[in-house]
C-alpha cells in the first residue's frame, strides 16, 4: 500500500443543540478531517479532538500541529505499508497525542481495507452483523427536562440512556428518570466530576439499578476508583482513565473497574483498541465502546470496532440524525427497531463523505504531496 497524498480539513458543524457536560457547554463540534490517498482509493479518519483541552490535553489545533510536522512526515518516511497495524509501533516514539494519531490510523485502515476489498469490520476481527446503540444525554436544566429527553429519545427506538452528572445535578435526577421508568438500562457519566469524599452517594446509586457509572472520579485515576469500586454495587466503568494497553491492565489488576469504554480515539486508533479489547476479553472484563460527539466519519469506525465479540454492552453510536441537521456520510446511519445498527459489508467502513458537505464545513485545508 502506497500512500501518494494526505489531505487535513479543519472542519466546523453546528449541533441541533448545544450539548452540556460537567466541565464544558458546547455548540458546535471543530474537528480534523483526515483524507488518505492511494493511487485508486481513499481512506478517511475524523480527529476527536475538542476545541479546549477539557476531556484530555489535545485540542484542534495540537493535534493539526502533531499531524503536520511529525506523524505525516515520518508516515512518509516509510515507502509502503503492507498492513496498518505498523502505525502502531511506528508512532511510538510520539509520546500521548492520541486523537492525532488514531485520524491518521483510522484513515490507513479504511484505505487498506478498499484496497483490499474487505469490510473493516471483517478485517479487524467483527463477528457481528449489528451494533446496538445508545444514546448519551447532556446535562440539563431540571430532571423533568430530563425525563422529556429521555422519552424523546426511546420514542425513537434507544433503549439504553446515558446521562451526564455533575455534583447538586444527579441521584435526583437519576431517580425521577428511573422512578418513571423502570425497565430501561439505564447509565451515569461523571467526566471526572466527583471525589472518594463523595462515596456514599454513590452507595445511594445503587439501588437504581444501574448498568454502570461511568468514570466518577479524576481523569487520570486508577487508585481511588479501586477504593470506590470495593465500597458499590454498581460497575464502575473507567474512561478517560485509559489511554493505553498497559492502562488498562494496571486498572484491571487494581480492581479500579468492570468495565471500561474504548473510545478509538482515545487510545491512539483501531489497532490500539483492538489491543484493549483482546486484554480485557483476557481478563473476562467486558468493554463497550464510546464516542466524542462524532460526525459519522468516526462513528463508522467505533461501529466497526464495536462489531467484536467481547463489545458487551450498547455503545455511544447514535444515528446520523442524533447531533446534527445533516451529517456528513451517505448513506445516514440509522437504528432500527431493536436499537441495533447495520454493520457496512461494503469494503472500508462501508460509507462516504458528501462532498458538498465537506467543501461547505471546511474553513482550512492542507495538502501532503509524497
Amino acid at each position: 500500500m502506497k500512500i501518494e497524498k494526505i489531505v487535513l480539513r479543519k472542519m466546523k458543524i453546528k449541533f441541533k443543540k448545544p450539548f452540556q457536560i460537567s466541565s464544558a457547554t458546547m455548540a458546535e463540534k471543530h474537528f480534523i478531517f483526515v483524507e488518505v490517498h492511494s493511487k485508486d482509493h481513499v481512506g478517511y479518519g475524523d480527529c476527536s479532538a475538542l476545541q479546549h483541552p477539557f476531556y484530555n490535553e489535545e485540542t484542534n489545533e495540537t493535534a493539526w500541529h502533531i499531524l503536520s510536522d511529525f506523524l505525516i512526515p515520518i508516515l512518509y518516511s516509510h515507502d509502503e505499508i503492507a498492513h496498518p497495524e505498523e502505525l502502531y509501533d511506528m508512532f511510538a516514539h510520539v509520546r500521548r497525542n492520541k486523537m492525532a494519531k488514531s485520524s491518521l490510523d483510522c484513515a490507513v485502515w479504511d484505505l487498506y481495507c478498499k484496497e483490499n476489498n474487505i469490510s473493516l469490520s471483517k478485517a479487524l476481527g467483527g463477528t457481528r452483523k449489528k451494533v446496538e446503540t445508545g444514546i448519551s444525554i447532556g446535562i440539563q436544566e431540571s430532571k423533568e427536562a430530563l425525563l422529556e429527553s429521555v422519552e424523546k429519545f426511546m420514542a425513537e427506538g434507544y433503549k439504553r440512556v446515558k446521562m451526564k452528572i455533575k455534583p447538586g445535578k444527579d441521584i435526583k435526577y437519576l431517580e425521577y428518570v428511573r422512578k418513571h421508568h423502570s425497565d430501561i438500562m439505564i447509565m451515569a457519566d461523571a467526566n471526572s466530576a466527583y471525589t472518594l469524599n463523595d462515596i456514599d452517594l454513590f452507595k445511594e446509586m445503587d439501588h437504581l439499578n444501574m448498568i454502570m457509572i461511568e468514570q466518577p472520579l479524576d481523569h487520570d485515576d486508577i487508585v481511588d476508583h479501586a477504593k470506590l469500586q470495593a465500597a458499590i454495587k454498581t460497575r464502575v466503568c473507567l474512561d478517560e482513565s485509559i489511554h493505553s494497553v498497559e492502562d488498562a491492565r494496571k486498572a484491571i489488576e487494581l480492581g479500579s473497574t468492570k468495565t471500561i469504554n474504548i473510545k478509538v480515539a482515545r487510545v491512539g486508533g483501531l489497532t490500539a483498541a483492538k489491543k484493549v479489547h483482546d486484554l480485557c476479553a483476557s481478563y473476562d472484563i467486558p468493554v463497550w465502546c464510546g464516542g466524542m460527539l462524532d460526525t459519522g466519519i468516526a462513528r463508522a469506525h467505533n461501529l466497526a470496532i464495536a462489531s467484536l465479540p467481547n463489545y458487551k454492552f450498547p455503545g455511544d453510536l447514535p444515528a446520523s440524525t442524533r447531533y446534527y441537521e445533516r451529517d456528513l456520510i451517505d448513506p445516514p446511519m440509522v437504528i432500527d427497531a431493536d436499537s441495533m445498527i447495520a454493520v457496512p459489508e461494503k469494503p472500508g467502513i462501508g460509507f462516504e463523505p458528501i462532498p458538498e458537505m465537506v467543501e461547505k464545513l471546511t474553513y482550512e485545508k492542507k495538502v501532503f504531496l509524497r
